[in-house]
């Protein structure tokens, strides 16, 4: 099977839209889960703008901003998981695979610097 990182990306912000899609919004999570939405869904954007770069440079930068999208989805994971406890475990697989995707861009943010 082929690697696909960019349907991986995309698959991640579909898990999150239809998590927050089941989460009972009150004043706390209403914004916790609308900043989950933007961060999670803004790592595929930035890899799909990432593989049309202009240049090495601008790709190794929206690759930078898909770690930083990815790692920022895990504090929104936890801060909901904390706010209402029955989604701790939805919350735990999502958290996972953001981090996943987080040592992802790290690496090859690592590698676009050592070429």
């Amino acid at each position: 099977m082929k690697y696909d990182l960019e349907e991986r990306c995309a698959k991640f912000g579909e898990d999150v839209i239809k998590f927050c899609k089941t989460v009972r919004i009150n004043e706390i999570l209403k914004p916790l889960t609308s900043q989950l939405v933007r961060s999670a869904t803004s790592v595929g954007a930035n890899y799909m703008e990432a593989n049309q770069a202009s240049s090495k440079k601008d790709f190794r930068n929206k690759i930078r901003i898909s770690q930083k999208e990815s790692n920022e989805s895990k504090h929104w994971l936890r801060m909901i998981s904390v706010a209402e406890e029955k989604y701790k475990e939805e919350c735990r697989k999502l958290w996972k695979e953001a981090h996943e995707l987080t040592l992802i861009f790290a690496k090859i943010s690592k590698s676009c610097e050592n070429k």
